[in-house]
């Protein structure tokens, strides 16, 4: 049963950095595309960043210059390195993956930054 366990959500400082964690679990097939989504309270779910098997990337115009992804395929892991948080990007994080079988999504992370 593949799995995906994300970390390294939690409360920050505006102007402080995070990095999110996506690690795939249970013999998943190939991995097309890995990417962050993230919803915040009374919004709907949004695509942060996403990145292809052959690592090209492509962001959401609120955070270009800001974070950064990137996968490890021999680890079947995805990270999101996060700078310059700013109190809107405050949401639950979520990882999703889709493979030659299926498409599946994380139990979410929760990142919250303070003004």
């Amino acid at each position: 049963q593949v799995q995906l366990v994300e970390s390294g959500g939690g409360l920050v400082q505006a102007g402080g950095s995070l990095r999110l964690s996506c690690e795939v679990s249970g013999s998943p097939s190939t991995i097309y595309v890995m990417a962050w989504y993230r919803q915040a309270p009374g919004k709907q779910r949004e695509l942060v960043a996403g990145i292809s098997r052959g690592s090209s990337t492509n962001y959401s115009d609120s955070v270009k210059g800001r974070f950064t992804i990137s996968r490890d395929n021999g680890k079947n892991t995805v990270y999101l390195q996060m700078n310059s948080l700013k109190p809107e990007d405050t949401a639950v994080y979520y990882c999703k993956v889709v493979t030659t079988r299926a498409t599946y999504w994380g139990q979410g992370t929760q990142v919250t930054v303070s003004s």
